[in-house]
C-alpha cells in the first residue's frame, strides 16, 4: 500500500495533541459574554477548568505521561497579558478557507487574538457578517479589523497580480500596521493544530538582530525548488516558505536592509518597489521570492523554525522529509496546491474537513468549542473520515 503523506505525522499528531491539550485544561464553557467597545470586542480573561471527559480516551501509560507533561506546560501559560496578532490576506474565493483557518486558531489558542483581515471590497461585508454570527463564548476570545487591499508604493495592479491575487499584500504589513509591534502572517490555506501561543513564543527566541521567522522551503536540496530552478538569489540552501511568517514589525520598520541595489542600506518601505523592478522578470513565486532575495542579503535577520510549523504536501510527496513532524506531530498544516479541496492528499483533506465542518451557528456544536463535548466531536469526525479514506489509500 502506497501512502503519499505520513498519516502518523498529521492525523496521529493531531489526535494526540487534542487529547493532551484538552486534558491539560482548555475547557471554559462558562465564559462571560463579551463587552462591546467602539466596534472591537473587548478581550477578557476567561477562567478555565480542566475537563474530565478525556480520561476515558487516554489508553496507555505513555499517552498519560504525555498528557500530564502537557498539562504542566499549559498551566504555565494560563495568565497571558498580551494579545497575539494574526494577519491574513483573502481575495477571490477564499472566504470559507480563511474562516476555517481563523476557527482553527481559536480552537486551540490560550491567549486572545486580534485578527487583521485584508480583503477585497466584495469580501469585507461577508467576513463581517460571518464573524459577527459566531457565539458570544467564542467572540469573547478575539477582536478583528478588516482592511482594504492597498499598496503604498509602485503600481497597485502590478502588485496585486504578482503571484496569487493579493498575496503581495503581506510585504506591506510593516508599513500599514504601524501600531502593531509583532505579528504572525499566515496564508488562507493554513490550519493550526496546536496553540498559536507556541509559535508566538518564538519571538522570545529571536536574538538582537533577528526580526522575522520562516520555515525552509524544503528539507532536501536535491529535490528543492529553489536549489534546482531559481534564477535569483535566495536564502540558504533551499530557500524559505513565506506561508507562515512571524514578524517583529517594529524591528523591520527600523532596520536598514542590505541589497544589490545600492551600496548602503534601505528601509523596508524604500526597498520593496526597486527590488521588484529589478527582479520581476526572474521570479516565479512572487512575494515569496522577494522575501528570499531580501534575506539572502540579510541572513542575520532571519530566524528559522522547524518544518512542522509549516508542513506542506512537499514534505511527503517524495517520501517523508520532515523529521520534526514524524517525532512531534504537525504543528501547523499548510495545504497549498489546493489539497484541501481534492483527493490528491487525503490526509490533508481529512483534517481540513474536520475543522471546517464544526458549525459556527450558535445553536449547533460550535457552542461546545471550549467545552468538554467539542473534543469528542472533532476526534470522532476525524477518525471516521480517516477510516473512509483508508479505502482510497488501499488502491495506491
Amino acid at each position: 500500500m502506497r501512502i503519499h503523506c505520513k498519516v502518523v505525522a498529521i492525523a496521529v499528531g493531531f489526535g494526540v495533541f487534542l487529547l493532551v491539550y484538552f486534558f491539560g485544561g482548555n475547557g471554559g464553557a462558562d465564559e462571560p459574554p463579551p463587552k462591546e467597545v467602539g466596534g472591537d470586542r473587548q478581550l477578557e480573561e476567561v477562567g478555565r477548568s480542566p475537563p474530565s471527559l478525556l480520561v476515558e480516551y487516554v489508553g496507555s501509560d505513555a499517552v498519560a505521561k504525555l498528557a500530564r507533561k502537557s498539562a504542566t506546560g499549559v498551566g504555565e501559560r494560563r495568565r497571558p497579558e498580551e494579545v497575539m496578532h494574526l494577519a491574513v490576506v483573502a481575495c477571490g474565493k477564499r472566504l470559507d478557507e480563511t474562516l476555517t483557518m481563523l476557527k482553527s486558531a481559536l480552537l486551540f489558542s490560550l491567549k486572545k487574538i486580534k485578527f487583521h483581515i485584508f480583503a477585497e471590497d466584495s469580501l469585507a461585508p461577508e467576513f463581517e457578517e460571518r464573524l459577527n454570527q459566531w457565539p458570544q463564548s467564542v467572540s469573547a476570545r478575539f477582536q478583528y479589523s478588516i482592511y482594504p487591499i492597498s499598496f503604498s508604493v509602485g503600481d497597485a495592479e502590478e502588485w496585486k497580480k504578482l503571484f496569487k491575487p493579493c498575496a503581495a499584500q503581506r510585504l506591506f504589513l510593516p508599513i500599514i500596521l504601524k501600531d502593531v509591534d509583532s505579528l504572525l502572517y499566515v496564508d488562507t490555506d493554513v490550519l493550526f493544530l496546536r496553540p498559536m501561543d507556541d509559535i508566538w513564543m518564538f519571538l522570545k527566541s529571536f536574538n538582537g538582530s533577528q526580526l522575522a521567522a520562516m520555515a525552509p522551503e524544503h528539507e532536501v536540496s536535491k529535490i528543492g525548488w529553489y536549489s534546482r530552478f531559481a534564477r535569483h538569489p535566495f536564502y540558504g540552501v533551499t530557500g524559505v516558505n513565506s506561508g507562515v511568517m512571524l514578524m517583529n514589525l517594529t524591528r523591520i520598520r527600523r532596520t536598514l536592509f542590505k541589497s544589490s541595489l545600492i551600496a548602503g542600506g534601505l528601509l523596508w518601505e524604500d526597498l520593496l518597489h526597486p527590488l521588484h523592478q529589478k527582479y520581476k522578470n526572474h521570479i516565479t513565486w512572487g512575494d515569496q521570492d522577494l522575501l528570499n532575495i531580501i534575506f539572502h542579503y540579510n541572513p542575520e535577520h532571519l530566524y528559522i523554525f522547524p518544518c512542522q510549523w509549516n508542513y506542506r504536501p512537499d514534505h511527503c510527496m517524495y517520501g517523508s522529509n520532515c523529521k520534526g513532524a514524524e517525532q512531534e506531530g504537525v504543528s501547523i498544516l499548510h495545504g497549498n496546491r489546493g489539497v484541501y479541496h481534492d483527493d490528491k492528499q487525503p490526509a490533508f483533506k481529512v483534517v481540513y474537513d474536520a475543522i471546517h465542518n464544526v458549525s459556527t451557528g450558535g445553536k449547533n456544536i460550535y457552542i461546545y468549542i471550549f467545552g468538554q463535548k467539542f473534543v469528542s466531536i472533532l476526534l470522532y469526525q476525524t477518525k471516521t473520515n480517516l477510516n473512509l479514506k483508508n479505502k482510497l489509500w488501499s488502491n495506491f
